[in-house]
C-alpha cells in the first residue's frame, strides 16, 4: 500500500485542550513498550508521523493524526512503566480514561498487547472499562515476528477466550511492524467502523 497522506494536528494535556471533531477518531492505547507510535507510522507507511523513542513512555500527550479515509488516528500516552513522576503518570491515566469513556467523536479502540506475554492486568483493565463505557474495541497483538506462528495463534485464541462475554469487542488482529502483517486487517477493520461513526 502507498504512503498514507496523514498530518500532525495537535497534542493535549489536559481535556479542555481538545476541540471538536467532524471526523471520526481512531484510538490506539497500550502498556508504555508496547510500540504503538511505530504501529501507527507503519499503517501510514511513514517513518516519523508519530514520534519513536527507544525509552519506553515518551508520548506525554494525547497526539492527534489526520489521515485521509480513515478519520483521525490518536496515540495516547502508554500505561505503566514511563520515566516520569507517580503524580505524572496519574495525569497521563486520567487523561486517557476521561478521553476513551466520554468522547463522542470515538468510533474505536485498538487496545495493544505484546503478544510474547500473557495480557497482564493494565491491559485487562482497558479492555474492562471500554465494555463498560460500551466503546467498541479491537486488540492488536503486537511483535508477533518474535513469536513462532504458532504461539501468536495460541494468543490470538487466548484472547478471543477471554473476551468471549464481552459485546463491545470486535476482533483480535496479529501484527508486525517488521514484516508486517495485519496491516491491512487492522486498516479494513478502522475502515468500516469509521464509516459507521460517520453516518
Amino acid at each position: 500500500m502507498s504512503m498514507l497522506e496523514a498530518e500532525f494536528l495537535y497534542g493535549a494535556t489536559a481535556w479542555e485542550q481538545i476541540p471538536a471533531n467532524s471526523k471520526p477518531e481512531i484510538a490506539f492505547i497500550g502498556r508504555s513498550n508496547v510500540g504503538k507510535s511505530s504501529l501507527i507510522n507503519s499503517l501510514v507507511a511513514r517513518k516519523k508521523l508519530a514520534f519513536v523513542s527507544r525509552t519506553p513512555g515518551k508520548t506525554r500527550e494525547i497526539n492527534f493524526y489526520s489521515v485521509s479515509g480513515y478519520g483521525i488516528f490518536v496515540d495516547l500516552p502508554g500505561f505503566g512503566f514511563a520515566s516520569v513522576s507517580k503524580s505524572l503518570r496519574e495525569q497521563f491515566v486520567s487523561l486517557n480514561y476521561q478521553y476513551l469513556e466520554q468522547r463522542k467523536e470515538l468510533s474505536l479502540v485498538c487496545v495493544l498487547v505484546d503478544s510474547r506475554h500473557d495480557p497482564q492486568k493494565l491491559d485487562m483493565e482497558v479492555m474492562e472499562r471500554l465494555e463498560n463505557a460500551k466503546k467498541k474495541f479491537c486488540v492488536v497483538l503486537t511483535k508477533t515476528d518474535k513469536i513462532s506462528q504458532k504461539a501468536a495463534e495460541e494468543r490470538k485464541n487466548q484472547i478471543k477466550e477471554l473476551m468471549k462475554f464481552c459485546h463491545y469487542y470486535i476482533d483480535v488482529v496479529l501484527y508486525s511492524v517488521e514484516k508486517p502483517v495485519g496491516k491491512y486487517e487492522l486498516l479494513g477493520l478502522i475502515k468500516k467502523y469509521s464509516k459507521e461513526r460517520s453516518i
